[in-house]
């Protein structure tokens, strides 16, 4: 946590990124299991990192409508937290199923919305947490696209019972002017923070937390 304001570096492919992450203050550290990802790691990549990764950091489980099996699977790996995309036509019931399964404090829900579609206040029981990332057609978050800032401020201010968590494009940059019209207080980086995907540079995660810290403290 950089004054008050949580962060997770999310596409993780490397046990080194995951490392330094953890020493620039990083709250969560995501990795992508959906196979179509540029970013993918596999259950059993993730478990040969699992052993050296901060005990006191939360890992997240980054996937995309998963069935019930893959869903334990990731479970049994041992992730704290579920971030699940998913399109919002899909039937209430699948989202209870992962919210019974996981539980609604682990569950992060990241719904492919449109920008003429907002959050359904039937999922909010379901997930103490749901991050908002950039809508485009062709996938499930990851574009480096910038996301609707004053969406996601209108969200978080009507439903306070929820933890929301911005993502799409943010990058040293973009983060403190993000911060300010959001007043986020979780937010997402992945893209912004690479020299190629899955492989973080160092020099822009630092900068990132710097600029955190700027818009935090003024």
């Amino acid at each position: 946590m950089i004054d008050g304001i949580q962060f997770k570096v999310c596409g993780l492919t490397s046990l080194v990124d995951a490392e330094f992450s953890d020493r620039l203050g990083a709250d969560y550290l995501g990795f992508i299991l959906y196979p179509k990802s540029p970013r993918h790691v596999s259950l059993s990549q993730y478990a040969d990192m699992a052993k050296r990764l901060p005990t006191l950091r939360k890992t997240v489980a980054v996937m995309v409508e998963p069935r019930t099996d893959e869903l334990k699977a990731a479970e049994q790996a041992g992730f704290s937290c579920f971030q699940i995309h998913f399109r919002p036509e899909l039937p209430l019931e699948t989202v209870g199923d992962w919210s019974r399964l996981v539980g609604p404090d682990r569950l992060w829900l990241a719904p492919k919305l449109p920008p003429d579609r907002d959050v359904a206040a039937e999922w909010l029981p379901l997930a103490k947490t749901v991050l908002l990332d950039t809508f485009h057609e062709a996938g499930f978050g990851g574009s480096g696209m910038t996301g609707d800032w004053e969406k996601f401020a209108r969200h978080q201010a009507s439903h306070p019972g929820n933890r929301w968590v911005l993502a799409g494009g943010l990058r040293p940059e973009n983060i403190g002017e993000a911060l300010r019209r959001t007043r986020a207080r979780r937010v997402d980086v992945n893209s912004g923070v690479e020299v190629s995907p899955g492989l973080k540079d160092h020099a822009k995660l630092k900068a990132f937390v710097l600029e955190i810290h700027r818009a935090a403290t003024v």
